[in-house]
């Protein structure tokens, strides 16, 4: 299988390494890190882990045109990559080929779905890899827990079970979902818990749960997102917000969020599409969110200063 991906960041390495060292997937990574492109082609991409550690040859590029006929396109990027990336999957992609869309938050698929329609899109959710980039050409990642696949538009199909089977041969634990949609929302609400608050603190997971006072606020955003899915209508799988995220957290109590590692980084993070999309939709269906409102606003006035500091 030709597997084209789309933002090959920490998450994005960890899928194409996998990918390519089963060593019967022609996999290309798409990325506009010119340093870690380079860098990929040279030494190869290196991922090290809760996979082990290993060095794949992958090929690598800036320009997506230089990738055509993909049986598969995964886009791997933050969601302010989503639009963009949608458009070049379209032209790497076969006609007839799935295009899988894999972020953080809420709302990538619909705006995937805008460029390519719903019908081409399948939408995955990943959870307790706790991925971050160690260097140009090198990831690390934390756990390696499920890879959940669906159908945008729901249902069950043959061509879902062909894309698992893929991931399976990758050595990635796949489940499939005729509503992939509640499986976003499990995981928002998990991203809501720690995305925001160890943004803020600095804090890793682990520590975030181990500090009473860091542990009070984001244990209140998973309380505020989980009471703003079931007022939408979502049909969770659990019914103790905190006991689920922190079940999930104690699995990479380690890991950095991506948006701490973007503010370390001094880059503006994904807080529209997480701890602000709780904000957005719990407004949307009159459930309060103050918690998370507060954090959303301190978020966003600390990435105020980031140019001034540039």
């Amino acid at each position: 299988m030709k597997i084209g991906i789309i933002g090959v960041g920490a998450m994005g390495s960890v899928y194409a390494a996998l990918l390519a060292d089963v060593g019967r997937h022609d996999v290309w990574a798409i990325d506009t890190w010119q340093e870690h492109v380079d860098a990929i082609n040279a030494r190869g991409l290196r991922v090290e882990g809760a996979s082990g550690d290993r060095t794949v040859k992958v090929k690598a590029t800036t320009n997506a045109a230089d990738v055509q006929g993909c049986d598969l396109v995964i886009i791997a990027t933050k969601y302010d990559g989503v639009t963009p990336a949608a458009k070049a999957a379209l032209a790497m992609a076969k006609s007839d080929a799935p295009i899988l869309t894999i972020q953080n938050g809420l709302g990538s698929a619909d705006k995937v779905a805008v460029v390519v329609g719903s019908k081409r899109i399948m939408v995955g959710v990943v959870g307790g890899f706790g991925a971050s980039m160690k260097g140009p050409g090198h990831a690390h990642h934390n756990g390696m827990e499920f890879l959940r696949l669906g159908e945008m538009d729901g249902g069950m199909s043959d061509r879902l079970e062909a894309v698992a089977e893929t991931w399976r041969s990758g050595s990635f634990k796949v489940l499939t979902f005729d509503d992939i949609h509640k499986m976003i929302w499990e995981k928002l609400i998990c991203n809501t818990t720690y995305s925001g608050p160890c943004a803020m603190t600095g804090l890793r997971v682990g520590e975030v749960q181990a500090n009473e006072h860091a542990w009070k606020i984001a244990s209140a955003c998973a309380t505020e997102a989980f009471n703003v899915a079931r007022a939408k209508g979502v049909k969770l799988d659990f019914n103790d917000p905190v006991a689920y995220v922190k079940a999930f957290g104690q699995k990479i109590p380690g890991a950095r969020p991506s948006m701490l590692l973007d503010h370390m980084a001094g880059r503006p993070a994904e807080v529209d599409n997480i701890n602000g999309a709780i904000c957005r939709e719990g407004a949307g269906v009159g459930v309060p969110t103050p918690v998370n409102d507060v954090v959303v606003a301190l978020l966003r006035a600390r990435e105020s200063g980031f140019g001034a500091k540039a």
